[in-house]
Order: structure tokens, then C-alpha cells, then sequence
């Protein structure tokens, strides 16, 4: 008698609250700073009501009087110090938090950089439960291969009790070699990756399940052995579809018909996030507003939370789902532009990601993958994000908004700004420049009315000038996320109480992305009211130094 094949659940329910998940009320942005002196924590660690009341005063109390001080999230350029500045009064720029990382070390016989170990040793696969295809997918369920990640495949898998997202990655491994047919198609295997580089991404995920705007993560486990025919019939499926979308585009994943019996793969299983952005119809100026925003406010969190960059936000790996109805214009009860789209958005793939969870810990190291191990990701130019890629390294290079080409990038760990290119660095300006994609990848691809494109990019034209990667250096620019959603605060297009939150775990919320080292001082204290919040930044007036 065959085995019997043992039936798997998906949907299974994250540990936390409906409402932490839902994002559009969320709680809980950056801590970046330390307010002295210390409020009142109880015995349970949780903060008392007077601490709370003087951070609710201290929000009240930020007055706006200065038309012409210069907002601290804009520099001239994204790592330089200076800033524009008001000859009545300078406002010193805070210190990097850049945590302290070794740079690649030389060799002293060929004076050659030598390629540096890896930043952190996690937990290897060992004991893992190890599964085949027919168990991933038993007769009933359906599987549907919807993306291909940085170095997976990914697939939905759902059945009557709910849906999961299945992330399989391909360790190294036997595989049967290509066929004849398969050579003269130019496919293109996706090397196995090692368990250093899956276990890093596994361990981002755990640090971001907690962080409104990132996927919810769920097990993982080995896959082991020959395909089951319905994987082999989503994953033709999936290349005809895109061969017929575009001709030439190569295919970079293993057919499964040459899995072999030892042939293995980690697999992650994540909460549904909903349809791809590359995917998702976008309609309504609405949906515009709250997918852009809702990836900063992630960005912003995650940058603080754990100096998180994510490296690789393509429109792929950003999903959108509809979590509630939107809001007509006349059912408004806010002035403001955020939340009325009804649609949630989850931020997917920490394959090239950097995080550093215990970056106030000295000594402590941080995750990230080392791009530097192959450029071609920086050469190649088979996709517009890939001048994302070269942009991000050409920022380590030379410190400034520059797209070197991709001639400039064939030597590993090249001497930069900071000594020998390390991704283990904090930059978070890599962010900004993820978020300035998204946006002209939505403006592109936007399929609503063309007056109301042209009203939202009018609203938005300040916004984008401190984006623009290939804006004159004259321009002042944002050097994170932290810094877009302040602007988006002072723009009124987001309200303080739209990132305040009521976790357990209770912050200073939005408190950390209106003012830096300021927010120690009193309001009528001197040097308070300039680095204060402006509600019009339209009404600035910049003075160059």
C-alpha cells in the first residue's frame, strides 16, 4: 500500500492581533533617539501614564512659526554634511548612526582586497522537517507559481482552509543537466545558494514579521525529491505567459522535470500579501498616495528599528491587497491625502537585504548580503531596475547622486568614499532611492484619469524634486525614508494620529521622525523652533550657503 499522503494547512493565523496587522492605523514608527531624562516604566516594563501624557504635550506643544528654516531631512546631497541654511541661524546636521564595520582586508603577499567572511553566523537547516512535492501540494490543494525573487521561486498555495505563500529556494544540490532543447533556449540555472546567505534572509524575516508593511512569516522547511506534476504545470505555465509578454526575456530557474531525487530546497512559508504591484491595476490617485506611503512609513520603521535597507524594491516584490472599501471624497472626515484607498501593502524579498537588529550593541554585527561577490547584477541592464543597483553602488563610490555606468562596475570591492566598498555599511539613502522607482514606476504604469495623474504629480512636484536621483546638485535631497515621511507630516498629506500607535510595546511614535536631538529641549528652550515641523514646506524660501 503507498503511503498516505498527509494533508498540510495553509492560512495559518499570525500570532498577533487583526489590529496590529491592519497598516493603514498603525502604530509604532522609529525610535531613533533617547529622550533625557527618563520616563516613569512600571515593573512590567510598560510605560506609565505620566510618561505618556508628556509625550502627548510634547507633540502639542511643537509650534510653527518660521516660514524659512531649513527641514533637517534635506541635504544637498545624501551623505555630504552641509546643508542650506538660514544666515541667522545654522542647524548642525546629526551624526550618522552608520554602525562600525571592517572594511575587506588586503592581503599581504598580492596586496589584492580579499573577499570578506561573513558578518554573522546563523542557524544552519539541521532539523528541519523534510518534505516532498506531493506533500507540499496533496490532491485538492493548488499551487500557482506567481514571481521569481532575487534567488527563488514563488509560488501561492491554497486550499478550503486558507492561503499560503511559498518561497522555495534552491540549496546546493544534484540536478539533471539541461537537455539539448533546454541549452539552445538560453535558459539560465540560478545557482544554489548556500545556507549562510538563506539563513541571513530568514533571519531579517524574523526581525520585520513584528513591523507593520512586511510579510508575516510562518515555518520553514526542506523540500526534497522529484516534482509533482501540478509544479511542473505551473511553472510552464508561468514561462509561457511571460514569453508572451516578452520574447526575450531568459529563464532563470530549473525546470522541475530535473529534480532528482536529492535535489533540495528551503522553503519559507509566508502569509498571502496579495497581487504583486507589477500586477495590480492602478486606478485612482488614492492608490497612489497610500502604496507610496505606506512603503515609506515601512521603510522609516524598519530603518529604525533594525537600520534596515532593502536593496532590491522593484515592483515585484511590492503587494498590494484589498483590505477594506475605499472612502469617497465626501464620506472624508480628514483634509489629509493617506488612507482612503482601502488597500494594505506588504514589502516581499530580503534576499539582497541589510539589517543590524542589535545595532545599539557594541560589537554586535550586522546581516547583509555581499553584492560584491557578483557584479553582473550592476553590469546588466535587462531590467529598469537595474539601474537601481548600479546607482546604489555608484553612492558608495563616490558619496553623491552619480549613476555610474556599467563599464564603472567590474572591480569587487573597489576603493570608495569610505574606504573598500562593504554592503555590511548602513546607507540608508539606498531606501531613497527605492522609493523615487516606485514612484515613477506607478506614475508610468498608472491607468486612471490623465487630469487626475497630472493633479497628483503637481501636489507631488516638491516631493519628487528631493527624490530625484538625477536632480542638480543644487537640489536639496532626502537621505532616508525617515526623512520622506517627514515631509509627508509637514505636507499635511499624512496626520500624527494615522502613526500613532497602541502596542504593547509603547514608543515614542511619530515623535522620532518630526525632530532629531531637539526633542529633548522645551519648547520655549533656544534653538527649539528651528528645528521644529513647517506644515507649508511649499512656503520655504532655500538660501544656498
Amino acid at each position: 500500500m503507498s503511503k498516505q499522503t498527509s494533508l498540510r494547512k495553509y492560512g495559518k493565523q499570525s500570532r498577533k492581533p487583526k489590529g496590529d496587522r491592519l497598516f493603514a492605523e498603525l502604530p509604532q514608527t522609529p525610535v531613533r533617539i533617547q529622550i533625557q531624562p527618563p520616563r516613569a516604566v512600571n515593573d512590567d516594563g510598560i510605560l506609565e501614564k505620566d510618561g505618556i501624557d508628556e509625550l502627548t504635550n510634547r507633540i502639542l506643544a511643537i509650534n510653527i512659526d518660521d516660514e524659512n528654516s531649513i527641514p533637517t531631512s534635506l541635504r544637498r546631497s545624501p551623505r555630504r554634511k552641509t546643508q542650506h541654511i538660514l544666515e541667522s541661524s545654522r542647524v548642525e546636521p546629526a551624526k550618522p548612526q552608520t554602525p562600525q564595520v571592517p572594511s575587506p582586508p588586503i592581503s599581504e603577499q598580492s596586496g589584492e582586497i580579499e573577499e570578506p567572511e561573513a558578518l554573522e553566523t546563523v542557524d544552519s537547516t539541521v532539523g528541519l522537517q523534510i518534505l516532498s512535492w506531493p506533500e507540499i501540494c496533496p490532491p485538492g490543494d493548488r499551487i500557482v507559481k506567481i514571481a521569481e525573487a532575487s534567488y527563488a521561486e514563488v509560488y501561492r498555495v491554497s486550499n478550503e482552509r486558507g492561503t499560503s505563500i511559498i518561497k522555495v529556494i534552491r540549496m546546493e544540490s544534484p540536478i539533471k543537466p539541461q537537455t539539448k532543447a533546454q541549452q539552445k533556449s538560453g535558459l539560465v540555472d540560478e545557482e544554489p545558494h548556500s545556507e549562510s546567505d538563506l539563513m541571513g534572509e530568514l533571519k531579517i524575516s524574523e526581525w520585520l514579521a513584528d513591523i507593520p508593511g512586511f510579510v508575516v512569516y510562518k515555518e520553514r522547511y526542506i523540500v526534497q525529491g522529484k516534482t509533482c506534476r501540478e509544479l511542473l504545470e505551473t511553472h510552464q505555465a508561468f514561462h509561457k505567459k511571460l514569453k508572451r509578454q516578452d520574447p526575450d526575456r531568459l529563464q532563470f530557474y530549473p525546470s522541475p522535470s530535473r529534480y532528482l531525487d536529492d535535489t533540495k530546497f528551503l522553503v519559507v512559508e509566508l502569509g498571502d500579501a496579495g497581487t504583486a504591484l507589477e500586477d495590480f491595476g492602478l486606478e485612482s490617485v488614492d492608490q497612489l498616495w497610500d502604496i507610496f506611503f505606506h512603503v515609506a512609513i515601512a521603510l522609516a520603521r524598519a530603518e529604525a528599528h533594525i537600520e534596515f535597507e532593502h536593496r532590491d524594491l522593484h515592483e515585484g516584490n511590492l503587494c498590494i491587497r484589498r483590505a477594506g472599501q475605499p472612502i469617497p471624497p465626501e464620506d472624508r472626515e480628514r483634509s489629509s491625502r493617506f488612507g482612503f484607498s482601502g488597500l494594505e501593502i506588504t514589502i516581499l524579498d530580503y534576499g539582497l537585504s541589510r539589517a543590524h537588529a542589535d545595532h545599539q550593541v557594541e560589537g554586535s554585527q550586522p546581516i547583509a548580503y555581499d553584492l560584491e561577490r557578483d557584479l553582473s547584477i550592476f553590469t546588466s541592464e535587462h531590467a529598469p531596475q537595474c539601474e537601481v543597483y548600479r546607482r546604489m553602488r555608484s553612492f558608495l563610490l563616490t558619496g553623491d547622486r552619480v549613476c555610474l555606468p556599467p563599464q564603472s562596475h567590474k572591480k569587487a570591492y573597489e576603493e570608495g568614499v569610505d574606504g573598500p566598498i562593504t554592503w555590511a555599511q548602513h546607507e540608508p539613502y539606498t531606501n531613497v532611492l527605492w522609493l523615487a522607482y516606485i514612484y515613477q514606476w506607478m506614475i508610468t504604469h498608472f491607468k486612471g484619469l490623465k487630469k487626475e495623474l497630472n493633479a497628483f504629480r503637481r501636489l507631488t512636484k516638491e516631493l519628487w524634486a528631493y527624490l530625484d536621483p538625477d536632480a542638480d546638485d543644487s537640489v536639496p535631497s532626502f537621505g532616508s525614508a525617515s526623512d520622506v515621511v517627514r515631509f509627508a507630516l509637514e505636507s499635511e498629506w499624512i496626520e500624527e494620529d494615522q502613526l500613532m500607535g497602541v502596542r504593547e510595546e509603547i514608543e515614542k511614535s511619530i515623535l522620532s521622525i518630526l525632530t532629531n536631538d531637539d526633542m529633548g529641549k522645551a519648547p520655549e528652550e533656544e534653538g527649539y523652533l528651528e528645528s521644529s515641523i513647517r506644515r507649508s514646506p511649499r512656503r520655504r524660501q532655500w538660501k544656498a550657503m
